[in-house]
Parts: C-alpha cells; sequence; structure tokens
C-alpha cells in the first residue's frame, strides 16, 4: 500500500467518519436545548471546515498532487492528534 492509499483510507474510513460523528452528536445537542451558544457555533464552524480541509486531502490524493512525504507528515500528525485525544 502507497503512502496515499494508507491517507486516504485513514481520512475515509476513521477520521472523515468520527469528524461526522461530531458533528452529528453537536446538532443533537443544540436540537435537544433548541439553542446553541457561540462556543458551540465555533465549534461547529471549526468542524465542518476541518472536514472541508480532509476532502479537499483526498481530492489531492485522487489528483496524484500529493507527494508521499507530505503524505505522510499528515499521517503521522493524525496518528499523533489521535494519542493525544483530539482527533
Amino acid at each position: 500500500m502507497t503512502v496515499q492509499e494508507e491517507l486516504k483510507q485513514l481520512l475515509e474510513k476513521q477520521v472523515i467518519p468520527d469528524v461526522e460523528d461530531a458533528l452529528d452528536d453537536i446538532f443533537e445537542q443544540v436540537n435537544e436545548l433548541k439553542n446553541a451558544d457561540e462556543a458551540t457555533k465555533e465549534e461547529v464552524e471549526e468542524l465542518q471546515d476541518f472536514k472541508a480541509d480532509l476532502k479537499d486531502i483526498l481530492k489531492d490524493i485522487e489528483s496524484g498532487e500529493l507527494s508521499d512525504e507530505e503524505a505522510q507528515e499528515i499521517i503521522d500528525d493524525i496518528k499523533e492528534a489521535m494519542q493525544g485525544g483530539e482527533a
């Protein structure tokens, strides 16, 4: 498996679904409360921006615009964030 394939699988099978789950949880909480405070709105915006960035990375992989080195750096960053509980 190439580095790009590894990154693509990591994004499609784990990171993007995790972001979508987090967004779903927030929307569910907002719906229950019928209100969203400013911090919640900011969190939603950040997660939506992050998801868009991840999808852009997938496009770069598909188009061959992402080098092995860049892909490995992203993989390392994701794994580090996951170990820190941030992803």
